[in-house]
């Protein structure tokens, strides 16, 4: 099933990206890249199948089900393009309203304890959207409030609902060899899940996944206070064909130390990291009933993931993550017309500079050898990064397995309480604090920098284990892995500038269009009056390959070089294409357009703040100077 083409008409998740940090690959999906920005504290750009970017800041990017982005594209020439290397890139932003403890209905213990689960058998057929009567809305709306999606369509689906086979016809040919490939436990964190989600999870993992590679599935509860969780589900479990066990957790200890008590108790060589609201999927099945299980002919999500790692066990493998919409339960994979050409086999593992967001396959023993999780990472936010430098930077490799497809259900707020202090933004500013104190080097003053909240919880954690976790690993340094894993980076660098842009004859500064705290600053270029300390908006970065960028993973840009003779200047989603390349020529102090050969000008008297490209002459208003930021001076203790 093909996703709609425009942001409007689906919601888009996106793991919470800190701000500072603006883009790091993450080739996590499939074919298609979503660009997603939000508030000042959470920042993200995703791509699917070819280059995955996180935005500027770094983050740990929502997901699993607690933070979530809705696609929504204000500039009609912003909202979508296929960028230079086929990719789709769909642009929306966060909308900040939606955040976690957002005031809802009084919902009562006995609601709140109630397990609703009621399947029709049809309901959610191969992906289908799940209708329910319009006399329903009251209720569907009131039990929404509980998970932050539609409880009511997900319970009217059957725990084995059948789905599309969303795979490429070159990965449906494969013939995986099971007896060459390891074992895996399958490893599920909950927190007052669903009743529905989490057992569908449960029984896909069960009816999708090869028996002699499924060693066991390991539900860990993270405190849970929903009745039907406790001894209902052990009920349930019991009855299963594999072996499914549940650990639980008396206090809430947060996803990183939950993964950890079930990595600890896992029997399998390999373990595979799922989230509580996922289905896997396949290729055609098998209807033919056994209990209260399908049986399948064809398979195919576990061992795609399986199969690199028996090759190597360094390699971590992530699959591609499908969208389970919030209010349907359809099931959509985002879809291109484009194939990555580059990749002479699609139907192999390639790598990707970070994992998108939690669900992936590591080996067991590589994963205690490597420093497994940093178990002073409170709740969940940036241990998906912190694992994607630390694996790339020691030895590993981190990876797309483009012929496993997960869906994920993802939501645009959060039901879950973030104990601690400050909330979610406290959690999430000392987790990224972490990352940078350990694996940034001397980006982690720049990330300081650029980022104040985190600047303030710097001095509140301690790393010292981490990095003598580090050296003792022999890891490489941060530079290593910006130049040799993610080279179209946007972080400055020592060969490029990285500051002001200013205009000689005005002495004013170009200057990011100021959007609100709830979208990403594209739009018209503008001058403004020179902020004359450090000002993020009128940072940019001038690399050695000729863009022009900022920290929100946008470049200067002239969408309208080659059709209009005095086009506007905008700064737009970095796509790499040529109209945003850029040339400075220190002599005349010119900043030239590669592809028209035109100069960077101010539009004129009658608009003194807008930008446009004028045929190159001698004149003042074409003359810009370059004032550098040292990025690299520590901050003040």
């Amino acid at each position: 099933m093909q996703a709609p083409n425009t942001c409007k008409d689906w919601d888009i998740f996106t793991r919470i990206v800190h701000r500072a940090f603006r883009v790091i690959p993450v080739r996590a999906l499939d074919v298609s890249r979503i660009v997603t920005l939000g508030v000042p504290i959470l920042r993200l750009v995703f791509v699917r199948e070819t280059v995955v970017q996180l935005s500027a800041g770094f983050s740990r990017a929502v997901g699993n089900g607690r933070y979530f982005l809705h696609c929504r594209s204000r500039h009609s020439n912003q909202e979508e393009y296929i960028d230079r290397h086929g990719i789709h890139v769909v642009v929306g932003h966060y909308l900040g309203d939606d955040k976690p403890g957002a005031p809802g209905p009084n919902l009562t213990e006995e609601l709140l304890n109630t397990n609703g689960f009621s399947p029709h058998p049809k309901a959610g057929a191969m992906g289908a959207p799940v209708q329910l009567g319009s006399w329903e809305g009251a209720r569907m709306q009131l039990l929404y409030h509980i998970n932050k999606f539609n409880l009511l369509a997900s319970d009217r689906i059957p725990l084995n609902r059948t789905l599309p086979d969303v795979r490429k016809k070159q990965c449906q040919q494969l013939d995986f060899k099971v007896s060459t490939l390891p074992t895996s436990s399958v490893i599920i964190v909950f927190h007052n899940e669903a009743w529905s989600t989490l057992l569908r999870t449960v029984h896909s993992v069960i009816n999708r996944s090869p028996r002699e590679l499924l060693a066991e599935i390991i539900l860990v509860d993270d405190s849970s206070q929903r009745e039907f969780l406790k001894r209902p589900l052990e009920e349930h479990v019991a009855s299963l064909p594999v072996p499914v066990r549940i650990i639980r957790s008396v206090t809430r200890t947060g996803l990183v130390r939950a993964r950890l008590l079930g990595a600890q108790q896992a029997r399998g060589q390999v373990l595979t990291f799922l989230d509580a609201h996922c289905e896997v999927t396949t290729g055609e099945e098998n209807t033919a009933r056994h209990e209260l299980l399908y049986q399948f002919i064809t398979l195919g999500w576990l061992e795609p993931l399986l199969s690199p790692i028996a090759e190597d066990k360094t390699r971590v493998v992530c699959p591609i993550i499908d969208i389970i919409h919030e209010d349907t339960f359809q099931w959509f994979t985002l879809g291109s017309q484009q194939v990555d050409v580059r990749r002479s086999n699609i139907t192999q593992a390639y790598k990707t500079p970070a994992m998108a967001g939690g669900l992936f396959s590591i080996d067991r023993n590589y994963f205690y050898s490597l420093g497994s999780y940093d178990n002073s990472m409170d709740i969940w936010g940036g241990e998906n990064l912190e694992m994607s430098f630390r694996v790339w930077m020691c030895g590993g490799s981190i990876e797309i397995a483009p012929c496993s497809h997960v869906g994920h259900v993802f939501r645009k707020s959060s039901p879950y309480t973030f104990p601690g202090e400050g909330g979610v933004g406290g959690v999430l500013y000392r987790n990224l604090a972490r990352v940078a104190l350990v694996w940034l080097d001397d980006w982690s003053n720049f990330y300081f920098r650029m980022n104040a909240d985190a600047n303030k919880e710097r001095k509140s954690v301690s790393v010292a284990d981490r990095r003598q976790l580090r050296d003792r690993l022999n890891c490489k340094s941060f530079q290593w892995y910006l130049e040799n894993v993610w080279p179209q980076h946007f972080f400055p660098m020592p060969d490029s500038f990285f500051g002001k842009i200013r205009h000689e004859k005005q002495a004013k500064c170009i200057q990011q269009p100021i959007t609100g705290s709830s979208s990403q600053p594209t739009g018209p270029a503008i001058l403004q009056d020179c902020v004359i300390e450090f000002y993020q908006p009128q940072s940019f970065v001038f690399n050695k390959k000729g863009f022009i960028m900022t920290d929100e993973s946008v470049c200067l840009d002239v969408p309208e070089s080659r059709t209009v003779p005095n086009p506007q200047v905008r700064l737009m989603a970095c796509n790499e294409y040529d109209r945003q390349k850029w040339t400075y020529d220190e002599d005349t102090r010119h900043i030239v357009h590669v592809l028209s050969g035109k100069c960077l000008d101010i539009a004129g008297v009658a608009h003194p703040t807008a930008l446009t490209l004028n045929p190159c002459e001698d004149i003042p208003s074409q003359r810009w100077t370059f004032k550098h930021d040292d990025w690299t001076k520590p901050l003040d203790p």
